[in-house]
């Protein structure tokens, strides 16, 4: 008797999704609960696992396919001779837990006993993407480590390796040096013994072209692929515009540089920019309410609650981790969430809760280098505050050109129910929370 494996619900707002990695083999003997497949979401990756104990019987969906809720991905049979086994026994009122299971086809014992495909070790096996690219760069992968939660080598380990090891001046393995030596004539090896060989090049770095054609074409992942929808959606659907300003950053960096040290050891956590900013987005979004509303056909739904959106760049596409009431936290409680959500982003580890809802978006261009921008809404907000670089500049202050260090910021809002005045309005709120970090206390 055969069991489905189907696709779970996906979350708020996803309907589809793209089949990924399978963790297992056609043949291979499966445990209730293992992960079989990684399913690839706009929003992030999410493994599958088996509702019952027994053997992959049929993997009806491959890597890459495009797969809905409820589609069945394969099938799980029981393991050989559990069939006849239970025509032969009388039926029981109970499992009996402390029976071993059968030995399946393709199963593998550790050396606990326990019946599994997985190396003995725990880890899982490189996905099929990482040991192509490992094996067109002639790349070990026993030397690269794993940064998924359970070890397994991904594409984005590979490129990492590669990037360090191209960083990094290439040293000649016992494996070339031999096939060096051999390569060499006779003639050569005896009059100059010991000569040494040419170490071998460094892998390609990232931006080559593989050496086979000029061109390289990869499939755009599941997130990049709505992501690059989403924006485009954005721009035609929403009345977008964008206002500018700048902030005088000197009263926030005198207070870190006071503050810093203790803020750190008293809190176990860094003191940023980012929290003074939600904060005085907060503060700005109280006084410009429809800043933090969304529109639901013809009607317009005002939120009286500030889950902040923080924008972070990941390898697979940008991702909008929230900050669940923002208002009710402390800086300390606002450095630590998004300095967890960042970490998992980068890990990889972000869950649908995490991502889900947000009533308004701040993105920091600035850490990369950038001095000015225009973010783009992340529907259906209709407001993102976009921070940039920090520079010195002359500015005119009671009469005098002063050098103050200088940040330009921009509101990007939906002018469909922001007016101009308003946001005009909001970020003048933001810019005057920032320079006068006591309001922004008593606003928080």
């Amino acid at each position: 008797m055969s069991a489905e494996i189907r696709v779970p619900e996906l979350g708020e707002s996803i309907v589809d999704a793209v089949v990924g990695t399978w963790m297992k083999h056609e043949g291979d003997a499966v445990q209730q609960g293992e992960a079989l497949v990684e399913l690839e979401t706009d929003k992030v990756n999410l493994e599958v696992s088996a509702e019952q104990s027994g053997i992959l019987q049929k993997i009806l969906k491959q890597e890459g396919d495009v797969v809905t809720v409820g589609e069945v991905l394969g099938l799980i049979g029981e393991p050989v001779g559990a069939a006849a086994s239970r025509t032969e026994q009388p039926p029981v009122s109970a499992p009996e837990t402390s029976t071993p299971a059968p030995t399946g086809v393709g199963e593998q014992k550790t050396p606990a006993g326990a019946l599994s495909s997985a190396p003995v070790d725990g880890k899982r096996p490189p996905s099929p993407l990482a040991r192509r690219i490992a094996a067109e760069h002639n790349i070990d992968l026993s030397q690269v480590q794993g940064n998924s939660p359970h070890g397994r080598v991904t594409r984005d380990d590979v490129l990492h390796y590669m990037e360090r090891q191209a960083e990094q001046p290439a040293q000649p393995s016992p494996a070339s040096l031999q096939a060096s030596a051999q390569a060499q004539p006779q003639t050569a090896v005896q009059s100059t013994p010991a000569a040494p060989t040419a170490p071998p090049q460094a892998p390609l770095p990232l931006t080559q072209p593989a050496q086979t054609g000029r061109e390289e074409r990869i499939r755009l992942s599941r997130r990049r692929q709505t992501i690059a929808q989403r924006l485009v959606e954005t721009q035609h659907t929403a009345a977008m515009l964008t206002t500018f300003n700048e902030i005088d950053m000197s009263a926030v960096i005198d207070l870190r540089n006071r503050r810093k040290e203790a803020f750190k050891e008293r809190h176990d956590v860094s003191l940023g920019f980012m929290s003074f900013f939600t904060k005085a987005v907060v503060g700005a979004l109280k006084a410009f309410p429809r800043l933090n509303a969304e529109i639901q056909g013809n009607e317009m739904i005002l939120k009286h609650y500030y889950d902040i959106g923080i924008a972070v760049g990941a390898e697979e596409g940008l991702v909008v981790p929230v900050v669940r009431d923002a208002d009710r936290k402390s800086f300390a409680e606002i450095e630590r969430e998004i300095a967890a959500l960042a970490k998992k982003a980068r890990e990889n580890r972000l869950t649908l809760a995490d991502l889900q809802g947000g009533t308004f978006t701040i993105t920091n261009g600035g850490v990369f280098g950038s001095l000015l921008s225009t973010p783009i809404l992340n529907g259906p907000q209709v407001g993102i505050l976009g921070m940039h670089k920090i520079e010195q500049r002359p500015i005119a202050l009671n009469g005098q050109v002063v050098i103050h260090p200088m940040m330009y910021v921009a509101l990007s809002y939906d002018h469909r129910i922001v007016d101009g005045r308003e946001a005009v309005q909001f970020l003048v709120r933001v810019k005057e929370l920032v320079e006068d970090p006591e309001a922004l206390l008593l606003e928080g």
